[in-house]
């Protein structure tokens, strides 16, 4: 390849369970964020072959510098590999992230989200990340990993209940605007007090416990889901929701930490 990487602009691909997660970086600063399918392996090839053009591919809603260094943090290894033979790509690996007392199995995308939060709003800290699962994930003040907890998130509860029962409908989150009524007198309603109630004082409940150890603990709440959560909180606890900060981009801004702490 004979294009060399530029030092100004860099990519962060974030390989979820089931999207491709991508953020555009000048140095320190993301410009952009966007999300696309997993790519089969001959569109990945056409991009590392043109240095990521994505305007060629049609998979990026802006034109984007060629030649970018490529920093991946991926949770599915099979994917990690097809991005790996572009020359510039850089993999983060947990190990390289100074996260004591974390086990050995800790998800990178909740390490990724506590260091990030940690390097943005100080520690202690407790990440919320909504997304297909529902996270929760605390660090003291030295950054030592305390512990966590992982849960269906709110989308995959919905999908589950519609997949495992013969009768009960999916419910899409993009129809769901407010906190609804607790005593529903429908199914459809039902099944949304049901799990949106759930998961809302699941979170007032884990908060409520971490702050009795960590009083003057950071919250951070990510993921897909982080501003119709915050909003049903708002409506449920507004005094605990406006302690609450909602970073979505948590995990580009800790791939962007982690690029620092290896000085590259």
């Amino acid at each position: 390849m004979s294009d060399k990487p530029t030092n100004q602009h860099w990519l962060a691909l974030i390989i979820g369970n089931s999207r491709l997660h991508w953020g555009w970086f000048i140095e320190d600063n993301l410009q952009k964020t966007w999300d696309t399918s997993y790519l089969p392996e001959s569109i990945v090839e056409k991009l590392i072959h043109t240095s990521f053009d994505f305007a060629d591919c049609q998979l990026a809603p802006f034109i984007l510098p060629k030649a970018p260094e490529l920093w991946i943090a991926s949770v599915v290894p099979k994917q990690t590999a097809l991005w790996q033979t572009y020359s510039h790509a850089r993999t983060i690996a947990p190990h390289q992230i100074s996260l004591q007392n974390a086990y050995s199995t800790l998800g990178l995308d909740r390490t990724l989200a506590i260091w990030g939060a940690a390097d943005l709003y100080k520690s202690p800290v407790l990440v919320i990340d909504s997304g297909t699962a529902l996270t929760f994930t605390g660090a003291d003040k030295q950054r030592k990993f305390i512990g966590g907890a992982i849960l269906p998130g709110l989308q995959l509860q919905f999908r589950a209940l519609h997949q495992a029962t013969a009768a009960l409908p999916l419910i899409e989150t993009e129809t769901l605007k407010d906190l609804p009524s607790r005593w529903a007198t429908g199914t459809i309603a039902a099944i949304q007090s049901g799990i949106i109630h759930s998961i809302v004082s699941t979170i007032r409940d884990f908060i409520e416990d971490w702050q009795q150890q960590f009083p003057n603990s950071a919250l951070v709440l990510t993921g897909g889901d982080s501003a119709l959560l915050h909003h049903y909180l708002e409506q449920r606890f507004p005094e605990m929701s406006s302690r609450i900060t909602v970073e979505p981009n948590l995990l580009f801004l800790g791939v962007r930490s982690v690029k620092k702490v290896l000085n590259v």
